[in-house]
């Protein structure tokens, strides 16, 4: 699914899962807003929904972000798998373990979109369905509610603004 890598700085957060990022070198940055693949987090104006802004900003903001993206989305954002290095480490130079959407989906601040399912890898559906079902079974975050409303439901009813 997936076209070359980059590196970028991750400078705001717009919702749960979209990033807005800086890439390349001082003089020449070119900003990019990124989508995150094969996850869907709560509008912010539904339940959940800056708490999902908050935990992924938690997890991604300030941080140098690799990105491994393939197409684009209906709003011009690039559908990125974004890897960051874990809060465990401060150097700059960790390599970049910790895969940002499996990370939402470990806290309970996203769904697993499984209509992105087809693109991914059998380990990497595997492990989406594992964290999801986990977050799940713990009642975390979004699960803590007794019947969470996913956003591709909650949309129809709810025309922008959000």
């Amino acid at each position: 699914m997936l076209s070359a890598a980059l590196l970028c700085l991750v400078v705001a957060v717009s919702d749960g899962d979209t990033l807005k990022l800086r890439c390349g070198e001082p003089g020449a940055y070119r900003r990019l807003t990124v989508r995150l693949h094969a996850v869907d987090a709560p509008e912010l104006g539904q339940p959940f929904g800056r708490s999902a802004k908050r935990a992924l900003a938690d997890i991604a903001y300030r941080k140098t972000a690799r990105l491994d993206c393939g197409q684009t989305d209906r709003y011009g954002r690039r559908v990125c798998e974004v890897w960051v290095a874990p809060a465990s480490c401060t150097d700059a130079r960790c390599p970049k373990t910790l895969d940002v959407g499996l990370a939402m989906l470990t806290v309970g601040m996203a769904w697993w979109s499984r209509t992105h399912a087809s693109e991914q890898s059998q380990a990497e559906r595997g492990r989406y369905s594992f964290a999801e079902r986990e977050a799940k079974a713990r009642r975390v975050g979004l699960w803590a509610e007794r019947r969470p409303v996913p956003p591709w439901q909650w949309r129809p009813a709810h025309p922008y603004p959000r």
